[in-house]
């Protein structure tokens, strides 16, 4: 498995994207937009969902971790089935993140990639994307590495995802 983590608007999805494409080998990519996109809809922008505030700060309730918590469980037992994974995530919690991730996939052979991206370069693809609340990118920047540790890091300032998923692959093959 590989882990990667890092903020909004970072270039994780482009590595995801750009790791199956150089992998010898078939991975799956499991996102955590995916995961939010799948909630129903009554869980978004709502008391114990996922709540986007105006400034981009991202606020997650009880019903939110329950929901997660059983998406990294089914993510970890795809991997234990036998599937290649790579994960796209973005740990508003840091170290918390990592460690519930880490209870998730004990037993598994993990690459925990952190993405880093310059906060304004970060927020300038924000603006660009158009997709994004502003402000997302400038609060995720540093907030998701704190206290998380990593097996390597990338950084998509100046580097396109094709050469962060390169240097991956390298570790992993």
């Amino acid at each position: 498995m590989i882990v990667l983590n890092g903020g909004s608007s970072a270039g994780k999805s482009g590595i995801v994207r750009c790791l199956q494409a150089v992998l010898p080998d078939a991975w799956l990519a499991f996102g955590i937009d995916a995961f939010v996109d799948a909630l129903p809809p009554r869980l978004r922008d709502a008391d114990g969902g996922i709540e986007f505030a105006a400034d981009g700060e991202v606020v997650v309730g009880a019903d939110f971790r329950t929901l997660e918590e059983a998406w990294r469980e089914g993510v970890a037992a795809t991997a234990r089935a036998g599937a290649r994974i790579v994960v796209d995530d973005v740990f508003l919690g840091g170290a918390g993140s990592q460690r519930r991730w880490r209870k998730a996939l004990d037993g598994l052979d993990v690459l925990w990639v952190g993405v880093r991206c310059d906060p304004e370069v970060a927020a300038a693809r924000e603006t660009a994307r158009g997709d994004r609340i502003q402000g997302m990118a400038l609060i995720q920047a540093h907030a998701v590495h704190e206290g998380v540790s990593y097996d390597m890091e990338v950084d998509t300032t100046r580097t396109e995802s094709l050469e962060c998923a390169r240097t991956i692959a390298a570790r992993v093959t």
